[in-house]
């Protein structure tokens, strides 16, 4: 394809968020695999104090964040003005780069909870994965929450605790976390992915803590019931008729599926397809789209559920609008499974976000 008929994809990563480091790994494996025969690619790093560059530098420099002093970055933006694009500041010009499409590869707070794609839709481009109200309420496990309990299909019964609450003391807290439930019970922040501030509680004096460090990260947490199952994924691809891809199964290596496992250690295992009742993987995946469209999410989505180790139950855990996205994260490997390769699903993400099927 001729350069001046390629489409321009902006590639958004890092971002002021605290799972600024896995947007670098996602960011590094597009960059790595995306088909520059059909892209024009302007990788556009931000910083963890919310400065913006265009970054021309080597893919290399991006996982361990030295792209930010490798001398190839210059001052840039994404401008909300419809039919500006990019604009790059320069030796006192400003220059603006048409833009087809971005791809925010970012996690977490202020890239998928709604504001990055907010900024998408006012500019007028398209941009890859669901839109604001989508990735604001998937980004939020308390609406997430209420959509899935109207869809009818279990999930742990839980608690709600604001840092305003908080502030007044825990005795009350705790009082009515344990007379709902018994221990252990899970500490979730509301508005965190890549298991960032989850902790599991297991006596009221670690149930204070995984409290406060939750309220680290957000304003509301939550408190679940222990629920002894399998950890289960579905990767989900699509706009008006999204398809689930086959189950995988997260062995974790620790008590749950933390972040240290997730990113640092590696010890967790990942088993594609999961060894499931033909029966429950169906329901699983149908559950999977059922609740994608609900939402309204648009592109790509990981659902999580959880399946009890005795008896089989199915309880949905949490969905995720912009999952890991490395070659060897769960949501690529899913669908290479299926028959799309790394490559090929990220020409395919972008199509979508074009509605170019």
């Amino acid at each position: 394809m001729k350069q001046d008929q390629k489409k321009r994809i902006c590639i958004l990563f890092g971002g002021v968020s605290p799972e600024h480091e896995v947007s670098l790994s996602t960011a590094t494996s597009i960059l790595n695999n995306i088909d520059r025969s059909l892209f024009e690619i302007y990788p556009v790093g931000i910083t963890k104090d919310g400065k913006w560059y265009l970054y021309t530098g080597d893919v290399s420099l991006l996982a361990d964040g030295r792209w930010e002093t490798s001398g190839k970055t210059v001052p840039a933006i994404l401008s909300p003005v419809r039919g500006d694009g990019l604009l790059v500041f320069e030796n006192d010009n400003v220059t603006r780069i048409k833009i087809d499409c971005v791809f925010p590869a970012l996690h977490g707070e202020n890239g998928e909870d709604g504001s990055m794609q907010g900024l998408c839709s006012i500019a007028g481009i398209p941009c890859v994965g669901a839109m604001v109200a989508a990735s604001a309420v998937s980004m939020d496990k308390v609406l997430t929450k209420s959509v899935v309990q109207r869809l009818g299909i279990r999930q742990a019964d839980y608690v709600v605790i604001t840092r305003h609450e908080a502030s007044r003391g825990f005795d009350d807290i705790v009082g009515r976390i344990e007379s709902a439930f018994s221990y252990p019970v899970f500490v979730k922040p509301s508005n965190t992915g890549s298991s960032v501030g989850i902790s599991k509680a297991k006596s009221s004096t670690e149930l204070v803590e995984a409290i406060a460090g939750a309220l680290r990260y957000s304003d509301k947490v939550l408190v679940e019931e222990f629920f002894d199952g399998r950890e289960i994924e579905v990767a989900v691809l699509g706009n008006d008729t999204p398809q689930a891809s086959v189950c995988g199964e997260i062995k974790p290596g620790d008590e749950f599926y933390t972040y240290e496992d997730k990113y640092i250690n590696g010890v967790a295992t990942l088993h594609i397809p999961a060894d499931l009742p033909e029966e429950t993987s169906e329901k699983v995946r149908q559950y999977a789209c059922e609740i994608y469209s609900a939402i309204g999410c648009a592109g790509l989505s990981r659902v999580d559920f959880f399946v009890h180790k005795t008896t089989g139950e199915i309880c949905f855990n949490e969905i995720n609008t912009m999952p890991g996205f490395t070659p060897i994260s769960m949501y690529p490997k899913l669908w290479e499974y299926c028959g799309i390769p790394y490559t090929e699903l990220i020409t395919r993400l972008i199509m979508l976000a074009l509605d170019e099927k």
